[in-house]
């Protein structure tokens, strides 16, 4: 067999928890970081625990809240429009108007302005 092929194996190796607790135990490393043990996991524990690693709840909350601004954004946007499209619409003219002012304009310009 080869030598010095396997990890040393640290006997007194330590757990420490986010909570404070810290046991022994074999591994291959000297020290161990665990956000749960069994001392503050809700199984053992019977009470409810919550955990949010990287904050996602939070990014979760500002994505909804940022949704919501653009929400509300295109509905004021949406309404100047409708409002600015009602105010500047003009009825259309027939071609039987537009001939009439035309032959009104030839006829006499000074009278129409």
């Amino acid at each position: 067999m080869k030598k010095d092929i396997h990890p040393k194996v640290n006997t007194h190796a330590v757990v420490k928890c986010a909570c404070g607790n810290t046991f022994t135990t074999i591994s291959t490393l000297d020290e161990i970081k665990v956000e749960i043990c069994s001392l503050c996991h809700p199984f053992f524990t019977g009470t409810q625990k919550f955990v949010d690693i990287e904050g996602r709840i939070d990014k979760f909350e500002k994505k909804r809240q940022k949704a919501e601004a653009i929400k509300e954004k295109a509905k004021f946007v949406k309404a100047a429009k409708k409002k600015k499209k009602s105010t500047s619409e003009t009825p259309a003219k027939s071609v039987k108007d537009i001939l009439k002012s035309y032959t009104n304009e030839k006829e006499d310009p000074k009278e129409n302005k």
